[in-house]
């Protein structure tokens, strides 16, 4: 097989991963990984270890290829200032990489970005512009903003030194779970599979490398099927810090070399791994960092994960807290373990407390008990009342709203799943 270059040369190697780690080695953090026997059990595998990328400085993994970069940039360069597009977490590594270099940074981010990711751009001493739909059009007014400014364009992923500081973690990840069988690592652009993907394919065991992105920004297979890239008009998915429209040369390149294969996942899967995280590993992961997990959960990918000890990229957790309940609420809404239900109820408000007795007598959990508006065919001598209730499985929940439903006073109208 040629190499990533089409001469036989790859763009990187892992030595150059290895250089890159000795460069960032005092910067980064060296991120647990934690096995998770739960989630081995659901996926089917012999293990499953979590990369924990999430409590990396920044709240993910792009301090790593940020700070490869722009140690590299020469005097003139660093005086210059660099300029960055990104959904979010690059903005933050190359932020830091500037603060601890002493460079000045201007990231250009989309309108999508979380308002708590540009805050965290901000506290480390950024300029941050906001400027485009979907990160295309940042990513466009970035480069025209290095051409009028002389700046430094540091890329989120297209990028050697990126690709060779991301796949430190590949080098962690050999030496923290040696019986590595397959690893799973979401797709944005390409740079953290393509980093992992070049250390993994270069050690002496066979290690499967798999991609993973939201159906709505699924453009990593049909590229790699049809070897040439291929660029969607538009993405649609929770994901933003993966919703990218294409891979470009340098990642496609690599990712060529050394991915396996790509399966993709629902927005409403990723919600699911989401709310599992917070639950069972205790980690707070954006909707980009909870997609590997959503992939090995998944009926629908095919994986055959069985008998396997598989590695899960959580790449980051840099989400707001509002954000983060309403996707694990969702996501409980997709494991079937949330009902929202509509109840009749006479002789309000003092029957309230019969109506939280029986929940809590019933081991549900109350999220949402309020007066709802009334419609033209509620009963004029009942009270309208939306409830939400947390449970551990449908039989539980359908049993806590019968036990409602008996209550006299007390009528179920509608409830709803998902």
């Amino acid at each position: 097989m040629s190499g990533a270059d089409g001469t036989g040369e790859r763009l990187v190697t892992r030595a150059d991963v290895e250089t890159a780690r000795e460069r960032i080695d005092d910067v980064v953090h060296r991120t647990p990984l934690d096995t998770s026997r739960t989630f081995a059990e659901m996926a089917g595998a012999a293990s499953v270890g979590l990369k924990l990328e999430n409590v990396q400085r920044t709240g993910s993994f792009k301090i790593r290829g940020a700070y490869n970069k722009m140690a590299q940039l020469s005097a003139a360069e660093r005086e210059a200032g660099v300029i960055s597009s990104s959904a979010g977490n690059h903005a933050q590594g190359v932020a830091l990489a500037g603060q601890l270099l002493d460079i000045d940074t201007t990231i250009v981010v989309p309108e999508v970005t979380p308002a708590a990711k540009i805050e965290a751009t901000r506290g480390y001493g950024a300029e941050v512009v906001v400027e485009g739909d979907i990160y295309e059009r940042s990513y466009e007014y970035a480069l025209e903003r290095a051409d009028e400014t002389g700046a430094t364009f540091v890329h989120p992923f297209d990028d050697e030194a990126i690709v060779a500081g991301q796949g430190t973690i590949g080098l962690e990840l050999l030496e923290q779970y040696p019986e590595l069988d397959t690893v799973l690592v979401a797709i944005g652009g390409g740079g953290l599979i393509s980093g992992i993907g070049t250390v993994l394919k270069a050690a002496e065991r066979d290690v499967r490398v798999i991609g993973v992105q939201p159906k709505g920004a699924a453009h990593a297979k049909p590229s790699l099927v049809a070897d040439e890239i291929r660029e969607l008009s538009g993405v649609d998915t929770v994901a933003e810090g993966i919703a990218d429209t294409r891979m470009l040369e340098t990642t496609f390149a690599i990712a060529r070399e050394v991915v396996d294969d790509v399966v993709s996942v629902s927005d409403r899967e990723i919600a699911a791994a989401v709310a599992l995280l917070a639950e069972r590993a205790k980690a707070v992961a954006e909707s980009a960092g909870a997609t590997p997990l959503a992939a090995a959960l998944s009926d629908e990918t095919d994986l055959n994960l069985e008998g396997e000890h598989v590695g899960v990229i959580v790449s980051g957790g840099n989400v707001n807290l509002t954000e983060h309940a309403e996707l694990a609420r969702t996501g409980l809404h997709e494991l079937e373990r949330y009902v929202e239900a509509r109840l009749a109820v006479s002789g309000w408000p003092t029957r309230v407390s019969e109506v939280v007795e029986t929940i809590e007598s019933e081991g549900a959990e109350l999220d949402v008990l309020e007066r709802a508006r009334r419609t033209s065919v509620d009963e004029p001598n009942r009270v309208p009342v939306t409830v939400g209730l947390e449970g551990s499985g449908l039989e539980h929940l359908e049993g806590v709203l019968d036990g409602l439903n008996s209550l006299e006073g007390v009528s179920v109208l509608e409830r709803s799943f998902g």
